[in-house]
């Protein structure tokens, strides 16, 4: 209240003044409240009944500090407490700054008219008039500022206390806690549940920049082990989603029902452990598959491809080559050929050599095992 306080010491009231003026008090702060009631529609309501009752002593209570002010008998402290309060307690009612700041603009003008009505006649000097009015608004004018502060403190501390209740809710996502503990994250954090969440992994620094181009209901961690982060995205439109993120190193799960986003988010994880190349989960499922349990894959190829140990690595390298080449195109010499870069009779040969090796080649479980022996590149 500093520079209220200055205008304070320029100000002369004498006591008869502040008397005069204390003793119309309860009908300023009446004449106030109704003024803001009738002029600023964000109060139309919230002044009546015991709200109403509550308001009009808290005026009665700035206007005789005021008084105290003018008449050299406070220091202003409280009177910007209380203003900083009355800021964070807009926030908690859902009003804006901008309602409390019109209050105090029309609760200004009413004050000095009747405060003024009050001083003139017991003989208040035109000079000493207007140190008054000067102090007035310079009153106003801080506890507005102090107001502003206690409501931005309020949105700023909501903000961080709003944020570590989503960032919550998604460890828990990921933990793949109970429905029941989901369901309180999620009221906690004032989140709406979509259908399904499509989790995306990428570099801790990608993390905040890509949230902010996603839809708003999206979570995102960014302090997860490896610098990595995570975003769970809700009812995404995948192929939209791709285009987003195509200028990030980022790897995206399959959508799934929201309380089982942690499968998304652990296919994720496993495509980025089979190869950095991978970005659309859904576009790598064979070699997902394959991979899931590496040791029972090496002990499948071990067993399956058992004849071929004997041969020369470059030998049985074509070979495997050619019999992968075969399974995919269910025997079609030409295809076969086409995709090797070789001649159809190179292909003819190279099958007469892999049917001595399997004589069971065509037996549908051979086939099935080889299919998935042979089904990834193994350097």
């Amino acid at each position: 209240m500093s520079h209220a306080i200055r205008r304070a010491g320029e100000l002369a009231l004498d006591e008869t003044t502040v008397t005069a003026l204390r003793a119309a008090l309860k009908t300023t702060a009446d004449e106030v409240v109704q003024a803001i009631i009738d002029e600023v529609p964000p109060y139309a309501n919230a002044l009546s009944g015991r709200m109403g009752a509550t308001i009009r002593r808290s005026v009665r209570t700035a206007l005789g500090h005021y008084l105290d002010l003018a008449s050299g008998n406070a220091t202003g402290g409280d009177g910007g407490d209380a203003a900083y309060e009355l800021g964070r307690g807009e926030v908690r009612d859902g009003r804006s700054m901008d309602a409390l700041l019109s209050a105090y603009r029309v609760g200004a003008r009413v004050a000095w008219r009747c405060l003024a009505a009050g001083a003139v006649p017991v003989g208040l000097p035109a000079a000493e008039v207007a140190k008054f009015a000067e102090l007035t608004f310079a009153y106003i004018d801080e506890l507005s500022a102090a107001s502003a502060a206690g409501h931005a403190d309020e949105l700023a501390a909501r903000g961080r206390a709003h944020e570590r209740h989503l960032e919550h809710l998604a460890r828990d996502l990921l933990a793949d806690a109970s429905p029941d503990v989901l369901l309180a994250s999620v009221q906690r954090a004032g989140w709406q549940p979509p259908v399904s969440l499509t989790a995306v992994l990428l570099p801790a620094a990608q993390a905040r920049p890509a949230y902010r181009t996603l839809d708003p209901g999206t979570l995102v961690l960014d302090d997860l082990p490896d610098a990595t982060g995570v975003l769970l995205v809700p009812d995404a439109d995948r192929s939209h989603l791709l285009r987003q993120l195509t200028d990030r190193t980022a790897v995206v799960g399959p959508a799934r029902p929201w309380t089982r986003a942690s499968a998304s988010y652990a296919r994720a994880v496993r495509a980025r452990s089979v190869s950095s190349d991978i970005r659309d989960t859904e576009d790598h499922l064979p070699e997902l598959v394959l991979s899931a349990d590496v040791d029972a894959f090496a002990d499948l190829r071990a067993r399956a491809l058992a004849p071929m140990r004997t041969l020369p690595v470059a030998t049985a390298r074509r070979l495997e080559e050619t019999l992968r080449a075969w399974l995919l195109h269910q025997g079609r010499r030409e295809e076969v050929a086409a995709a090797l870069f070789v001649h159809p009779q190179t292909v003819r040969y190279r099958m007469s050599q892999l049917r001595e090796l399997f004589p069971d080649l065509a037996s549908p479980h051979r086939v099935l095992e080889l299919t998935l022996a042979v089904g990834l590149r193994v350097s």
